[in-house]
């Protein structure tokens, strides 16, 4: 490992170091990941040569084509994050015209109850099976819009949107369709539906309900049930109740529809949810049309405005990770990481994986996932083969291990930006009942594996 990669990486673990401590510098965590981003992508342009040689083999443009095929690859990694945060942002906004037109009231009739613990019972088994179906972004975000009509109390509420975390992370690993990294080994042929889903799905429950039971005991009595404001039903005004019924099911229909399109067409997923929400947009502009331009209330709920009060913090935040990850992977550290977890652990797929789930809760799963699909090859028979232990694993591992810091997934980092929980107080108070739950998944995954198939 030469010097200009250990300073690259350096200047990764520094930047993950001064986010982690935010709650202390009181430096916003969107800024430092920018500085994360530029800092490792300035140093790689000191010597790329080195890192086009070792990771480009057949790259044979020399010095002269040097900067064009270098951004190329920075822009081959701007895209792949830029349809990240398009879906980000655009199921963020589908969520929200659902809410703001009352779509959601019959979710908060359903679920209310006075009881803490009952409510996060309720709030774990309707995030992780919702996972399954959407994904697991999207789950955060329609859970937190929930939880802040029913839990009025803050410290109550990170509590629950720790759970929704954990589940929908859980609830993603077993389905096909409930995370990236899943769709990634689906996609690639190395786990079946019907595999993944019949052995990783009590594992999956295992990793949700300790957690759940953990928490659980940290809520004691009522709740303080927050009265329905005037301003919150203030679509009644403007909307009939067919109206709303029908945002609700193009809304939830529409993000329940985008793993279909995808299907389809094989566009990504952002190109779905866009399509969503134009056909949301659309329908809502229809129905707020007799508005007059002074009616400020009505006007509020239209997705032009809705749109300026998108959370840009987080999105940049997003946007910083990942392309600093990206860095990673470009200079060829992820993969020598997961080629050394092979060596040093002498090929044990239970500890190799579940490192590698360790890992994925602080650099991007997505290319820790690609990186293995690189690394090892699929095999006829034995763990490597088709539904085989190590690549079952891996799919619950990269997904489960994600909720052991709050920006080790994507759901957790929407649910920092949405509900301000800090990485300090995730750490000292989730992460070593997320990494409880993690490792309970993987002993029932083997007990399963060893008394069952």
């Amino acid at each position: 490992m030469t010097t200009l990669t250990i300073s690259i990486i350096v200047v990764f673990v520094l930047g993950y170091a001064l986010i982690a401590t935010e709650s202390l510098t009181k430096v916003n965590k969107a800024a430092i990941a920018l500085l994360m981003l530029v800092g490792c992508w300035t140093l790689y342009m000191v010597d790329p040569m080195q890192y086009l040689q070792m990771m480009h083999p057949d790259y044979t443009g020399g010095a002269a084509g040097m900067v064009e095929k270098v951004t190329g690859i920075i822009q081959e990694h701007l895209g792949d994050t830029a349809t990240t945060l398009f879906f980000l942002m655009g199921a963020m906004t589908i969520v929200e015209i659902v809410d703001q037109n009352g779509g959601f009231n019959w979710v908060r009739k359903v679920m209310k109850t006075k009881s803490k613990r009952a409510l996060l019972w309720r709030i774990a088994f309707l995030t992780f099976f919702l996972s399954a179906i959407l994904d697991n972004l999207t789950t955060s975000i329609v859970m937190i819009m929930i939880l802040r009509k029913l839990v009025t109390d803050h410290k109550d509420r990170m509590i629950y949107a720790s759970l929704v975390i954990i589940a929908a992370n859980s609830g993603g690993a077993f389905s096909p369709i409930g995370d990236v990294t899943t769709i990634m080994l689906w996609n690639k042929g190395v786990i079946t539906a019907a595999g993944v889903i019949s052995e990783v799905l009590i594992p999956s429950i295992v990793s949700m309900v300790i957690p759940a039971y953990v928490l659980s005991l940290s809520l004691k009595g009522e709740l303080v049930v927050p009265e329905a404001k005037k301003a919150a039903n203030a679509d009644e005004d403007y909307l009939t109740a067919s109206q709303r019924k029908l945002i609700f099911f193009l809304g939830v229909g529409g993000l329940i529809f985008v793993p279909i399109f995808k299907t389809i067409t094989h566009l990504p997923p952002f190109v779905g949810i866009l399509l969503v929400l134009g056909i949301l947009w659309t329908v809502t502009e229809s129905m707020y049309r007799h508005l007059e331009h002074d009616d400020s209330d009505g006007m509020q709920k239209r997705v032009s405005r809705m749109l300026t009060r998108i959370d840009m913090s987080t999105i940049l935040f997003f946007l910083g990770i990942l392309m600093a990850v990206g860095s990673l992977q470009t200079i060829g550290a992820l993969a020598q990481l997961g080629e050394g977890l092979n060596v040093w652990f002498d090929g044990n797929h239970y500890l190799v994986t579940g490192i590698i789930g360790v890992l994925s809760s602080i650099v991007d799963n997505v290319p820790l996932v690609a990186g293995c699909m690189g690394m090892y090859p699929v095999q006829a028979v034995g763990d490597m083969a088709v539904d085989g232990i190590f690549w079952q694993l891996l799919a619950y591992c990269a997904g489960v291990g994600g909720s052991m810091l709050i920006i080790g997934s994507a759901a957790g980092v929407v649910v920092m930006g949405l509900e301000k929980i800090t990485f300090g107080w995730y750490m000292k108070h989730i992460s070593w009942v997320a990494f409880l739950g993690y490792i309970a998944g993987i002993v029932s995954y083997w007990a399963l594996r060893t008394f069952v198939f």
